[in-house]
């Protein structure tokens, strides 16, 4: 009854785990079918923030290049900008030239007729993410254009969606990939020798190298022209390796190269000494003459236990120059690389992937040791609690860093809560904080684990086992026994008997070669039996143990915050990849600032400051103007006037401007005189748009004058 029972328990245990890591899965392809959904295309993390002429902008006299304003620097092509008139025919040169700054310009041919044309950019923001977009102007007066502005291609589609799913499976290879080693290293060193765990590093590996060279293949397509059959082209994979992302991408690749050998190292040599010394301990507990003959950790002269600490000590040292390596493959041709404090921002998002690495790889691999691992080489308490406070100091970096990565890449509370990016980042921050209630869930029934009873009932339920297990076979045996009787009598015989009975074998041979087939069938039968009774016996083993393992509730408890703990984390590394993605709040916010200033104001600038130079007839209003007030030149007026509106003939006047954001200024312009009040300057530079100070200093006598200020945005 047992027998049959036991088996049916074992497929129960077993279809429960399935069951839960299919429903994992699902979780997965869910998250990624979702985000993939609403993320493509992928986000811009450069920003068109000026042009010249601007969007929408009618000139009286065509201009001689047109020149483009981003908000961080951008890689470019000789076709990136292109320029077409009313009929679609290019005007361009087709070279880009950097004029400065983050500033890029393409010079136009002579002669160009008048109407309306259309400006179209496609780049590479320095985070290595694929920028492009179009505006118009014109030329005289607007007219009609042949040409269609389109929502473009570039970084969506189909190979935008692989592009999307290789980074999420490369940033979860990574996690798995370092994470788990770290585990099996810094907690749990017995399971280097686990099949599941072994497993789950190298598919880490395996997933990380992949997702790498499709990564690499996709590129050239992903930042051009958006086709899959672009996507094996080596001429695009040859410019991709000119790239920063080129270079960071084939770093990682050799980086993984070195990987392999740390891995086949960890589970070769290192396992098997773990196992040497795991046997080896055993069978000094189990001989009597132990004291006489050594405790196994001296072989030869040898200090095993100084020998398997310098391995892992070697290991450790190899596998986080190794995880340190890989991390920065991300941080030095991503986010961390562009914007402010870049120098120490690249660092801090090592840290940060590295982190995250441990935490949520380790969770993995300790997910696997509950569910997966033998019942003989079920993880212990201690293993688990060194978890717990590795998983404590990993959140702990991770909350740090995360905070300075956000105000970095966020700037403003505003931007917090009106950019995709804070909202993407507010999320994130919900599911972590979610991450972090379950592990303190995890850790509470870490702290009740109990080991020893643990062992001590599977010793018993072991001993049980074996003890039936013997007294069953020694049954079985015994009910064979009187077949065999006769055959041990006649070997056993003495000489004279078999002598007499020559005679007879000889003449009945036909029946003795039965007799002796027969014997061979009921060997080859007793063997067959044997076997399938030593299966059962194991089964039934290995479900008592099971059995007694789960009887545990802190570990039952356990197992199941850490599957909760488990589905969060894959939403969360989810939510990652499209924060990744995603053009950062500040740089959002710093285009929208920029398109508002530039749509609000059209036509001439006028300004009116008050002043009061505090003599005798020293009070009157100054009226600035500046026509365009835009980027280049402009032509100011200053119109001086009393109190009662009447022209003001005041001796001196001069202008300054100054753009405190970008430590421009003050820029001095000293008008000339045109008439009583009036006075004028052409040809007025202004360097780049922004909120920019306007300075009027007024004199009215000899001793007498005042200087006033206003802002404006300009550009």
């Amino acid at each position: 009854m047992t027998q049959a029972i036991a088996p049916r328990a074992a497929a129960t245990t077993t279809g429960g785990v399935a069951f839960r890591v299919r429903a994992l899965l699902l979780l997965l392809l869910a998250v990624i079918g979702a985000v993939l959904a609403g993320a493509a295309p992928a986000s811009a993390h450069a920003a068109l923030t000026g042009s010249d002429p601007q969007q929408g902008a009618v000139v009286g006299r065509a201009p001689t290049q047109v020149s483009l304003t981003f908000s961080e620097k951008v890689a470019m092509s000789d076709n990136s900008v292109r320029v077409l008139d009313p009929k679609g025919k290019r005007v361009d040169t087709g070279k880009a030239t950097d004029l400065g700054g983050t500033t890029y310009g393409v010079k136009l041919h002579s002669g160009l007729p008048d109407g309306t044309f259309t400006v179209t950019y496609q780049v590479v923001s320095a985070d290595s993410h694929p920028v492009s977009g179009a505006f118009t102007f014109s030329i005289g007066a607007p007219s009609q254009t042949s040409v269609a502005l389109s929502d473009p291609a570039v970084g969506g589609g189909v190979v935008g969606a692989l592009y999307g799913v290789g980074r999420y499976v490369s940033y979860a290879g990574f996690i798995l990939l370092v994470g788990g080693a770290a585990f099996v290293l810094a907690c749990w060193q017995r399971g280097a020798g686990v099949r599941p765990v072994q497993r789950l590093v190298v598919s880490g590996w395996l997933a990380l190298t992949g997702a790498t060279l499709a990564l690499l293949l996709l590129r050239g397509s992903y930042v051009g022209s958006g086709k899959v059959g672009d996507i094996f082209d080596l001429t695009l994979l040859g410019q991709v390796l000119q790239t920063k992302a080129g270079a960071a991408l084939v770093s990682r690749l050799l980086l993984l190269a070195a990987g392999a050998l740390f891995i086949a190292v960890l589970f070769g040599a290192y396992a098997r000494r773990d196992e040497a010394d795991a046997t080896d301990e055993g069978d000094a507990s189990g001989r009597s003459d132990a004291s006489d003959k050594g405790d196994g950790s001296d072989k030869g002269g040898v200090d095993v236990d100084a020998e398997k600490r310098d391995l892992t000590f070697g290991l450790a040292i190899g596998g986080a120059v190794v995880a340190a390596g890989l991390a920065a493959s991300w941080a030095m041709a991503e986010h961390a690389s562009t914007g402010i404090q870049a120098g120490l921002a690249m660092p801090v998002d090592v840290l940060h992937l590295l982190a995250v690495a441990v935490w949520l790889g380790g969770l993995s691999a300790l997910l696997v040791a509950l569910f997966r691992a033998p019942a003989e080489t079920q993880i212990h308490a201690v293993a688990v609690r060194r978890f717990s406070r590795l998983a404590f100091g990993s959140v702990t970096v991770l909350a740090a860093t995360g905070i300075y990565q956000s105000w970095r890449q966020v700037g403003s509370w505003s931007a917090l809560t009106g950019t995709w990016y804070g909202q993407l980042l507010l999320i994130k921050i919900g599911l972590v904080a979610v991450l972090v209630g379950i592990a303190w869930i995890s850790r509470r029934w870490t702290a009740q684990l109990s080991e020893a009873p643990q062992a001590k009932a599977l010793a018993t339920a072991g001993a049980t086992v074996g003890t039936t297990a013997g007294a069953t076979a020694l049954a079985e045996l015994r009910t064979k026994q009187p077949t065999k009787v006769p055959a041990n009598s006649r070997d056993s015989s003495s000489g004279g008997s078999d002598s007499r009975n020559a005679d007879s074998r000889d003449s009945n041979s036909g029946h003795s070669n039965s007799g002796h087939s027969n014997s061979r069938d009921s060997h080859s039968e007793d063997s067959r039996r044997a076997a399938q009774l030593a299966r059962q016996q194991a089964a039934v083993a290995t479900t008592r143990q099971k059995r007694l393992r789960d009887a545990d509730p802190a570990r039952a408890g356990l197992r199941r915050s850490v599957l909760a703990e488990a589905g969060v984390a894959v939403v969360l590394l989810a939510v990652t990849t499209v924060l990744t993605s995603t053009e950062p709040g500040r740089t959002e916010e710093a285009a929208q600032q920029a398109t508002s200033s530039s749509s609000q104001r059209s036509g001439p600038l006028s300004l009116k400051l008050p002043f009061d130079t505090g003599g005798q007839d020293g009070k009157g209003t100054a009226e600035v103007t500046l026509d365009p007030a835009r980027v280049g030149g402009n032509e100011m007026h200053v119109f001086v006037e009393r109190p009662n509106g009447k022209a003001f003939d005041v001796p001196e006047v001069k202008v300054a401007f100054t753009l405190d954001a970008k430590k421009i200024g003050p820029l001095p312009v000293t008008p000339d005189r045109i008439a009583t009040g009036h006075w004028s300057a052409i040809g007025v530079q202004i360097p780049m748009a922004g909120d920019w100070e306007i300075a009027v200093t007024v004199r009215t006598s000899d001793i007498d004058q005042t200087t006033v200020t206003k802002n404006a945005k300009i550009g």
